[in-house]
């Protein structure tokens, strides 16, 4: 028996899949459930197409609307959420971004009301073409359909994925760690009862309401229902999806990112990057983790460097001529280092003989997310974003832009590493698929 919500299949609206009690099940009635809350889902899809863009703004701002209306709530859910995170002892920062009060809340809102503004990629037309028989073909955006949506700790991931998986046409299942579970259920209540009201196809954005492990498992075989699974967490829960999934999944895998200063480098550009990068939010994918130095400049970089990272509370690891040059306190570097994304204010350090040293480290230990060059040779920039096999390189900026809102997508549902379908940030283009829609007068094929 498994201890998990209670949820009968009986009960066919999307209000009553968002409670949350615990009552012993077996893993069998947990599959059923999931399936039906799956089956509903691919019906919603085909409402969902049947839109306007103006129907489904009005339906955002309806559901930020009912976020705000629901606030008491929704932060008396999330304080049981807080209750319990104490009580098993998360850290300090698993807290804060389990975290809501009013000012997070209205944040959350107004964050549906700006996918509203968003313009809607569903329709567009990518590339038409006339054939010589006279066909007309036409390549245009579409929604991908049912689109599974597992995460990790904060609850704003709940709104973000439901909002902009509708803007873009598609049904959404949702399903949250246990430790934000009164939270996520609160507001995806919200999302469901708000939207409604304003013509929100039933069943279009639901929440597995169970905390169970095997959860995870039952969506991931469920092909039948969801055309694909994307999992915003942990090495260790994309791993578990990605080896059971019988639907694409689109992972966002650690963020190992790197700054590489060059010998034509200006300093004090290289240092405030730096500074920047690691320390502006380091518990994120984009933050910097390793800064490769060339050997040629180490003198006189690595003194200015390290009394920055100092002043800063930055802990560094480095290898024996960053040591010896930094002139302040550091750890000495290991192999695991290197690949390590410490989502903290911890640095690892390297010196380099060069480009094609720094390249060819970046390519070995990097997680493909997000690296930048800091250097004045333009040509040098150019070979680096060329040859650095990762999602976003970037040129005398820090990695922290990598970021949907930063690249102008308004907001972004993660930053993918694959490199088929989706690569970086995903905003809503990224949330549909295409079809060739053929226009004949009459053709046949000889």
């Amino acid at each position: 028996m498994v201890e998990a919500p209670f949820f009968s299949p009986a009960l066919r609206r999307p209000s009553h899949v968002f409670s949350f009690s615990d009552r012993s099940m077996t893993d069998s009635e947990i599959q059923a459930a999931i399936h039906d809350m799956g089956r509903r889902a691919r019906a919603a899809a085909h409402e969902l197409v049947k839109l306007s863009t103006a129907q489904k703004n009005t339906i955002l701002l309806a559901m930020a609307d009912e976020i705000e209306a629901q606030e008491s709530h929704i932060l008396t859910e999330n304080a049981k959420d807080l209750e319990r995170a104490a009580a098993n002892g998360l850290s300090k920062a698993m807290i804060d971004r389990l975290t809501l009060d009013p000012k997070r809340l209205k944040a959350i809102a107004q964050a549906v009301r700006e996918v509203a503004a968003l313009p809607d990629p569903v329709g567009e037309v990518l590339e038409q073409r006339t054939r010589p028989n006279g066909l007309l073909i036409t390549k245009k955006r579409v929604p991908i359909g049912v689109i599974g949506i597992i995460f990790e700790s904060r609850p704003n991931v709940t709104t973000d994925a439901a909002s902009l998986c509708f803007k873009t046409g598609n049904a959404t299942l949702l399903r949250g760690g246990s430790e934000a579970i009164h939270s996520n259920v609160a507001l995806a209540a919200a999302l469901q009862a708000g939207g409604e009201r304003a013509g929100l196809p039933a069943d279009s954005v639901q929440l597995i309401p169970f905390t169970d492990r095997s959860s995870v498992e039952h969506m991931a075989k469920m092909d039948q229902y969801l055309d694909l699974i994307i999992p915003r967490g942990g090495k260790g829960l994309i791993e578990k999806v990605v080896s059971t999934a019988r639907m694409p999944v689109i992972k966002h895998y650690d963020g190992v990112c790197h700054v590489y200063v060059n010998r034509e480098a200006d300093q004090t550009m290289a240092a405030d990057i730096i500074i920047n990068a690691k320390t502006q939010k380091p518990g994120v994918c984009n933050a910097l983790e390793t800064v490769l130095v060339d050997r040629e400049i180490a003198a006189t970089f690595y003194p200015v460097l390290g009394q920055r990272l100092a002043a800063a509370g930055v802990a560094i690891h480095a290898d024996p001529e960053a040591q010896a040059q930094l002139g302040v306190p550091s750890e000495p570097a290991t192999e695991q280092d290197w690949g390590t994304e410490w989502l903290d204010l911890i640095l690892s350090t390297k010196t380099v003989a060069g480009p094609d040293e720094a390249i060819t480290h970046i390519n070995r230990y990097g997680s493909h997310h997000t690296d930048s060059i800091i250097t004045r040779d333009r040509a040098l920039a150019e070979r680096f974003q060329h040859e650095v096999d990762s999602a976003v390189v970037l040129h005398n900026a820090s990695t922290r832009f990598n970021d949907g809102g930063e690249f102008g997508f308004g907001a972004e549902i993660g930053i993918s590493t694959d490199k088929l379908h989706a690569r970086g940030p995903m905003g809503l283009a990224e949330l549909c698929s295409y079809k060739y829609l053929i226009d004949g007068s009459g053709q046949v094929r000889q």
